[in-house]
């Protein structure tokens, strides 16, 4: 059994930016590994290199993913409206 390989897809700064986007590629059914240096991790730096979070997917997700991203950087999810859950629906 072959391990699938981790591609990197984009490279953001900061962790914020980092989780925005993972929640996307997720709300895709993506899945999402982000990778940031250890000190910006321990101490929260967010600018310089040391901030870069490394966003990678599953090599059979890279396609999916970058089509997204490109979606994501166009703006076309910029005026989407959400409707806030129906209150009488509880939690499954």
């Amino acid at each position: 059994m072959s391990a699938e390989e981790w591609v990197l897809v984009d490279k953001v700064q900061g962790q914020l930016q980092a989780e925005l986007i993972k929640g996307l590629l997720e709300a895709q059914g993506i899945m999402v590994w982000l990778n940031s240096q250890g000190a910006a991790r321990a101490y929260a730096v967010t600018v310089s290199t040391l901030g870069a979070v490394e966003i990678l997917v599953p090599s059979s997700a890279v396609e999916q993913a970058r089509k997204v991203l490109e979606a994501y950087y166009r703006g076309d999810f910029n005026d989407i409206e959400f409707e806030p859950p129906d209150k009488d629906q509880g939690p499954e």
